[in-house]
């Protein structure tokens, strides 16, 4: 029977972050990754703008090239059945039974589809969803997209030559990300007819991409890693009509998807699947996109000893990425925080928690295994993501969108049209949060006034007056 001090199960950013973190950390102890996919997903040109917020870029490598790249850690492409915890075994669908002293599940979450085994509804989570999106919208006149998230609002920025029907259940867009304001100001972006021009404010994309050529079963198995930052820029996500057009139907939900439309339909056109919303419209379209985020993968593997699971479905860990079985961690989004949180820390399933997660699942896989104390990641200390919506750099800090405030707040707010938007949550005079879009250079200022919670009160509003360089005063 193979042997290892460490298994990781789960080729995604959290997984391979966990694998070069323990690379690093006990470079005498051999790491196995267990990945249901030909390709692991691997961060790299890493840039810190602030002490918690980084950009960096996702980068699809072969199995065979990470391995070969790490020393000490071997991967085998398989799928994990069960986990016996008496014995410290986990068991593969390839038949492979493997001792581990310490194991991580970073297996990730599934897409909450609309509807389950339908050819016309199709959710994008992975690499392999979006090639099978790229085959699809070559032929398509009008698609339906579900969701209000990160995925949606870049598809449909991304997506040209459809027409696209976007069906939300708030009352503005990307209210995952976003506030009102945000929204609105985006809307000039996202209501272009016209092709979509390039932002100048996107820089090129320069990452190696490869081609999967898994096995004949690859459907059945557990979908791919999840994906990283700009991952629509190899893509071609182009249908057949010239330029663009949005319709943004607001707080309306899926309450129906039929082969046939009724009487209300006004289109002459016919459609292979209409979708009934429960605002009373039917829209007919030549295939669904639902992203409406995703549920943990946690009852994927059968342990002997029952996982704790949190309310959302995923496995419970404590702030050392420990499940309620010993010698068990799991991190990344199958996993559920469920520590006493800092005030402006809160979980989301973005690629930015799932790298913190794994590099410090590592570090405590490597603590428990020699015994040593660990202190609890500064990252865990304030929430930060920094992305980029409709050609916009997005920062995220804090509280940004008044979480846990229950509205005791109020909002310092400067907007230049087309160039920036700055949002700052105050209460009592303290900063709680910021949403930053566009090239404003205030991360790092707010990160330091979020974190020591200085009062600003003698400053007022002109904490965001262009005509003062605030930034030197607290940098």
């Amino acid at each position: 029977m193979e042997s290892y001090s460490f298994v990781i199960v789960g080729g995604g950013i959290a997984g391979v972050s966990c694998a070069e973190g323990l690379a690093f950390l006990c470079p005498d102890k051999q790491t196995l990754l267990i990945t249901a996919s030909p390709m692991i997903k691997a961060v790299s040109n890493i840039t810190h703008l602030t002490k918690t917020l980084c950009e960096f870029d996702v980068k699809e490598l072969k199995t065979e090239q990470f391995a070969d790249s790490l020393p000490t850690v071997s991967i085998i492409q398989d799928s994990v059945t069960s986990i016996n915890t008496k014995m410290h075994t986990v068991c593969t669908v390839g038949g492979k039974c493997i001792k581990y002293e310490k194991i991580c599940i970073c297996m990730g979450g599934s897409p909450k589809l609309i509807l389950e085994d339908s050819p016309f509804v199709l959710g994008i989570r992975d690499t392999e969803s979006v090639k099978e999106f790229e085959t699809r919208i070559k032929g398509a006149r009008r698609i339906v997209v579900v969701g209000n998230g990160g995925i949606a609002t870049e598809l449909v920025h991304e997506v040209q030559g459809v027409q696209i029907i976007w069906a939300i259940k708030d009352k503005h867009v990307s209210a995952t990300f976003v506030d009102p304001g945000a929204a609105e100001f985006f809307q000039t972006r996202l209501l272009r007819t016209e092709d979509k021009v390039t932002s100048q404010m996107s820089s090129p994309v320069k990452r190696l991409k490869y081609t999967v050529h898994g096995h004949s079963d690859t459907k059945d198995r557990l979908g791919g890693a999840a994906l990283g930052p700009d991952w629509h820029a190899t893509f071609n996500i182009h249908g057949i009509h010239p330029g663009r057009m949005v319709t943004v139907e607001y707080e309306t939900e899926v309450q129906d998807v039929s082969l046939r439309a009724d009487c209300t339909e006004s289109s002459d056109e016919s459609w292979p699947i209409y979708v009934h919303l429960t605002n009373g419209k039917i829209y007919g379209c030549d295939f669904i996109v639902s992203a409406t985020g995703v549920t943990p993968n946690s009852s994927v593997i059968a342990t002997d000893d029952k996982l704790i699971l949190a309310d959302d479905g995923g496995i419970k860990v404590n702030w050392k990425m420990e499940t309620s079985i010993p010698d068990i961690f799991a991190a990344g989004d199958v996993c559920t925080a469920s520590w006493q949180r800092a005030p402006h820390w809160f979980q989301m399933r973005l690629w930015t928690q799932a790298r913190q997660m794994g590099m410090y699942a590592a570090k405590s896989m490597a603590a428990s295994l020699t015994g040593e104390e660990v202190l609890q990641d500064f990252c865990f200390e304030l929430f930060s993501h920094v992305t980029r919506f409709f050609g916009y750099k997005v920062v995220l800090l804090g509280l940004h969108n008044g979480q846990t405030l229950d509205g005791q707040y109020e909002v310092l707010l400067r907007v230049t049209k087309d160039m920036e938007y700055i949002k700052l949550v105050m209460k009592d005079g303290k900063m709680q949060g910021a949403v930053l879009i566009g090239e404003t250079d205030l991360e790092e200022m707010c990160e330091n006034l979020i974190l020591n919670q200085l009062d600003l009160s003698a400053y007022g509003e002109d904490l965001l007056n262009p005509d003062i360089d605030i930034e030197d005063y607290f940098d």
